[in-house]
């Protein structure tokens, strides 16, 4: 979403209006209103509500969002993706293209871009495609059903693949947030005898600080206390649970810690590690999941950390999430959980971060115990500088190449 509302908030600046269709307004089981008032003024937005699993299951369960019991959802999961095709969002991104289709009638859309996850975010674009649109489709990561979320049989494989490759094949241009990706899509595309040139590399990116309405001297954590902060969506990543043995282990060995070490996990979250927190006595008292914060406190939240940290899927190697480059913006040190020959994890090492291989609790128990007795023993690091190259992902400037792929993509007959 971020990313998305980085576009309309930019590119009016290039030449581009813009129109968005999307999910109602309680339709998520993470909502952040604070982010209303950061859309530009002249954006239209045409809500399309309801239509997949998860408003469904919001509307009988309201006091599930932000906090997901693990084993109902799982057990949801594999249901959908046995009966949903090709995501349980499948039912809104028809009412999407409908929506779309109705919008376009007008004659003044010039482009639609489709992004995703979900999958399903692309049918209105193949629809629109079908009537003659431009189309350009945006992947902040690939395609979940094959690559995240495992196909239950090869049928459902096989449509997956299929489906993925109608969009690959169809949009006029692919847009990927990952250099890892974009290779392997104008790889695939060079295969089948197709432009590879139509797939451009366009980071997730931030916005500074002060662009995003966060003071660049936010209050530090009190000098008494050790704080580890993560931000972000903490569901279906087993690195959670690493993290906490680790710091169960690093705690046992250096007990006097627990009246000094805090870690604040900030974000959505599976019930499930919350109750490991509570099962190894990190919670209350250590650990924190505060559930889904407003994007500012989470920022805030960033700059008060003596340590940031990372985990993400282990299977999704493409994956390089925005919240990096925020954490790069901040200067704090960044400890991440992490396959090292990732995408991802070269950019944390080349902002001056430290990568641990995913899974490695021992390893992962040393470097907290050695960041915290430095620490205690004054030597903690001082937030540094960016590094010089954040600056060209900051979003005003990627916005601006996305408006030059868009002015392209007009210039050529339909």
């Amino acid at each position: 979403m971020h990313r998305v509302l980085g576009f309309t908030r930019y590119l009016p600046r290039h030449g581009w209006q813009c129109t968005v269709v999307c999910a109602g307004a309680h339709d998520h089981w993470v909502i952040d209103p604070s982010l209303e008032s950061r859309i530009e003024p002249g954006t239209e937005v045409i809500r399309v509500e309801g239509g997949s699993g998860l408003a469904a299951w919001l509307r009988l369960r309201p006091n599930d969002r932000g906090r997901r019991p693990t084993r109902t959802f799982a057990g949801l999961r594999r249901m959908s993706d046995w009966l949903l095709f090709p995501d349980s969002y499948a039912g809104w991104a028809h009412r999407a293209s409908a929506a779309t289709a109705r919008r376009g009638d007008r004659g003044d859309i010039d482009v639609v871009l489709t992004s995703s996850p979900p999958d399903s975010a692309h049918l209105p674009g193949l629809d629109a495609k079908s009537r003659g649109a431009r189309w350009a489709a945006d992947f902040r990561d690939p395609w979940m059903g094959l690559e995240f979320r495992r196909p239950p049989t090869a049928w459902h494989r096989r449509r997956q693949q299929a489906l993925e490759r109608r969009v690959i094949e169809g949009a006029d241009v692919l847009l990927a947030a990952s250099r890892t990706h974009a290779e392997r899509l104008a790889t695939r595309l060079r295969d089948r005898g197709l432009d590879p040139a139509r797939v451009v590399h366009l980071p997730n990116g931030y916005e500074p600080a002060t662009d995003a309405g966060i003071a660049s001297g936010a209050a530090r954590a009190p000098a008494e206390l050790f704080l580890l902060v993560y931000t972000g969506t903490l569901s279906l990543v087993p690195d959670v649970e690493t993290f906490l043995d680790a710091l169960h282990e690093m705690l046992a060995r250096v007990p006097e810690a627990r009246r000094r070490l805090r870690v604040r996990l900030l974000g959505p979250f599976d019930a499930g590690y919350a109750d490991r927190a509570v099962a190894l006595g990190l919670s209350p008292g250590i650990v924190e999941f505060t559930g889904p914060r407003a994007h500012a406190e989470s920022r805030a939240e960033q700059r008060r950390a003596a340590t940031l940290l990372h985990w993400q899927p282990r299977d999704f190697p493409t994956m390089v999430p925005g919240k990096l480059y925020e954490y790069f913006e901040t200067g704090r040190p960044v400890l991440a959980l992490l396959d090292p020959r990732t995408e991802a994890a070269e950019l944390i090492r080349a902002a001056g971060g430290t990568v641990v291989p995913a899974g490695d609790r021992n390893a992962l128990a040393a470097e907290i115990e050695r960041r915290y007795l430095a620490w205690k023993q004054g030597d903690a690091a001082e937030p540094s500088a960016p590094p010089a190259w954040l600056a060209e992902h900051r979003r005003e400037r990627l916005a601006g190449r996305l408006a030059a792929t868009l002015d392209r993509l007009v210039q050529v007959p339909a």
